[in-house]
């Protein structure tokens, strides 16, 4: 029982020299200290749980104007930031302070710091791309509307509408972060150019035809030409006149057609069934030749 109490008595002065040393209260083996680092993450936690469901109200709205609605928010980039920054602030001046010189407690601090601007990000990085996605087809249009101008070039059009693209993407970045619309506008540059290209080649594929059809029209008034020389040669100098005729004979079915043409005449018999002949009566307006089945065409060629 000496040795034993020698031994307790030894201890327990080594323990109240090493807690005078170290500035820390004396404990008992055996025994944990209640609270300490897991308390102090707990109560973090809750503070940037409220955080976070104040924060989704705005974010929600937000969603269903984008989503929902498809409309651009043009200061999405700085009301992204707001709400990102005001919840930090709010954290810092909600949760309990960091105790001195607490290594473990300081490390549970700044992760739930990232924790709650990383679960904020994320939503409204998600309505960021959906936004870039549908001024970046506002664009295409302004580009396609634009390239059908002949006034303006497709080099212009491109300048233009992107443009426009980086204009408004801008306003819709959240600059206190790694968002970037450089992906999208890379996707929009190389669909013109792809339209740019494709509307080339069927221009071009339209000159070609014109051209072909050029050369055959010309090849065709060529051998016109030819033709003309040789009637020419073979029978002499064509007349200018042009002269046409036809005659029904009364009471029948047959046309006579007669024509005058470069020098050479020409006559048809037909037999041509009237489709008048009820309206006009048995014998028509008049008996013999007349107006009603006489008709005379003159050309003359200078």
């Amino acid at each position: 029982m000496a040795r034993l109490s020698l031994l307790t008595w030894m201890v327990a002065t080594c323990l109240v020299s090493f807690s005078k040393a170290s500035n820390t209260p004396p404990f008992c083996w055996g025994l944990v200290p209640r609270g300490g680092g897991s308390s102090f993450a707990s109560a973090c936690e809750e503070v940037k749980s409220s955080i976070i469901n104040k924060a989704n109200k705005q974010i929600e709205e937000m969603r269903r104007k984008i989503i929902d609605e498809g409309e651009v928010l043009s200061s999405f980039g700085e009301t992204a930031d707001t709400i990102c920054n005001s919840a930090l602030e709010e954290f810092a001046q909600s949760a309990p302070s960091v105790p001195s010189e607490d290594a473990v407690s300081a490390a549970s601090y700044d992760k739930k710091l990232e924790e709650l601007e990383a679960t904020l990000d994320a939503p409204l990085h998600v309505l960021y791309l959906k936004q870039l996605g549908l001024i970046r087809e506002k664009s295409l249009q302004q580009y396609r509307a634009a390239s059908k101008v002949s006034e303006t070039s497709d080099y212009e059009a491109m300048l233009q509408a992107d443009s426009q693209f980086t204009r408004e993407a801008t306003k819709l970045t959240r600059f206190e972060s790694d968002w970037s619309f450089a992906s999208e506008r890379s996707h929009l540059q190389t669909i013109m150019n792809d339209v740019a290209a494709s509307r080339k080649k069927i221009v071009d594929i339209q000159m070609k035809n014109s051209e072909k059809q050029s050369t055959a029209m010309a090849f065709l008034q060529q051998q016109q030409q030819m033709i003309q020389q040789l009637q020419m040669q073979l029978y002499g100098q064509s007349s200018p006149w042009n002269v046409g005729m036809a005659y029904r004979v009364p009471d029948t079915n047959f046309n006579l057609q007669g024509s005058y043409q470069q020098g050479r005449a020409n006559l048809q018999l037909s037999c041509v069934p009237d489709e008048y002949a009820p309206m006009l009566g048995a014998n028509g307006f008049t008996h013999g030749v007349g107006p009603g089945n006489l008709g005379l065409s003159l050309n003359l060629s200078v």
